[in-house]
C-alpha cells in the first residue's frame, strides 16, 4: 500500500494541499515537530526537503534554509532516521522526499530507495533528475520499493514528452507554474494562466500539482482550480522562520492562502 497513490485516488481532486519544508532548518532536530505540526493543520501531503549546497531550482528562501540546514549538520541518513521517527506518530499522510541527485548518489541510489521506503517515504521528486536517465536508471527501483518519482513539467515541456511521463511515471505531475526558481508571489498572470489551462485540457491520466509561486489565496485558489491541487514551499519556510513555534507558522501559512 502507498500513501500517497491513496491520498491523490481516495480525495477530491482540485484541493490538495501539499507543503515543502527543508530538513534540518530552522533547526536541526525540528523535523518531526513541523511535520506533525503539517498533520494537525491537515496538510495533504509532505515534502521534507534534503539540503543542498546548489539547489539549481530553488530560489534565495529555499536555498538559506538549505545553508542553515547543512550548518546545523543535517544529512540524508539523518533525515531519513528523523522521518522514521515522524511516521510512528502520522500514519496516513504521504511524505515525499525531495532533493537533489548528488546526495543520493553519495548514498547510493538503491541504498537511498530502501532506506526511504524503511523511514515510511511514499514518493521522490529528484528535479534534476532527466527523464530519460530515469527511465533507464531508476524506474526499476522505485517499481521495485512502490517509491513514485514524480516528475516536474514547465511551460517549455513539450506534450509528447508530457504523455510520456503521464504514461510512465507514478504519483502525480509537479506542474512547474514559471521556467523560473522557487519563490512567493502575489498572482499569476495571464500567461501562466493560460499554461494551466492548456495542460488540464490535455485530459492526463494522472493528477496534477501546481507549485513555484504559491503564496496567497489567489495563488491558491487559481492552481486549484486548474489542477488537483497546489505545492507551497518558499511562503512556508517564510512562516517557519517569522513564527516562534511550526503549529504557529502551519497556522500562518493556512491563514494566508485562506484554507482556515
Amino acid at each position: 500500500m502507498n500513501r500517497l497513490t491513496d491520498t491523490l485516488n481516495n480525495r477530491d481532486k482540485r484541493d490538495l494541499l501539499s507543503v515543502y519544508f527543508t530538513a534540518g532548518f530552522p533547526e536541526r532536530d525540528s523535523t518531526a515537530e513541523i511535520i506533525g505540526a503539517l498533520c494537525e493543520g491537515g496538510v495533504d501531503m509532505i515534502e521534507v526537503g534534503i539540503p543542498f549546497s546548489d539547489p539549481m531550482a530553488d530560489g534565495p528562501v529555499i536555498q538559506h534554509s538549505s545553508t542553515v540546514a547543512l550548518r546545523n549538520g543535517m544529512t540524508l541518513s539523518l533525515l531519513l532516521e528523523q522521518v522514521a521517527e515522524a511516521r510512528k506518530c502520522n500514519a496516513t499522510v504521504p511524505f515525499i522526499a525531495m532533493g537533489y541527485m548528488n546526495p543520493i548518489m553519495q548514498m547510493g541510489p538503491e541504498n537511498f530507495f530502501r532506506r526511504a521506503k524503511e523511514a515510511g517515504i511514499d514518493g521522490v521528486i529528484i528535479p534534476d533528475l532527466p527523464f530519460g536517465t530515469y527511465m533507464k536508471e531508476y524506474k526499476e527501483l522505485s517499481d521495485r520499493y512502490d517509491l513514485p518519482v514524480i516528475m516536474l513539467i514547465t511551460p517549455e515541456t513539450s506534450e509528447e514528452r508530457i504523455r510520456l511521463i503521464d504514461e510512465h511515471c507514478e504519483g502525480f505531475i509537479y506542474m512547474v507554474s514559471a521556467a523560473s526558481t522557487t519563490g512567493a508571489r502575489d498572482r499569476f498572470n495571464e500567461e501562466q494562466l493560460g499554461y494551466f489551462k492548456r495542460i488540464d485540457s490535455l485530459s492526463l491520466r494522472h493528477p496534477r500539482l501546481i507549485g513555484f509561486g504559491i503564496s496567497n489565496a489567489g495563488t491558491f485558489g487559481d492552481a486549484c482550480r486548474h489542477s488537483s491541487g497546489a505545492i507551497i514551499g518558499s511562503q512556508f519556510i517564510k512562516c517557519l522562520d517569522a513564527e516562534p513555534t511550526p503549529r504557529e507558522a502551519v497556522r500562518s501559512l493556512l491563514t494566508k492562502i485562506g484554507r482556515i
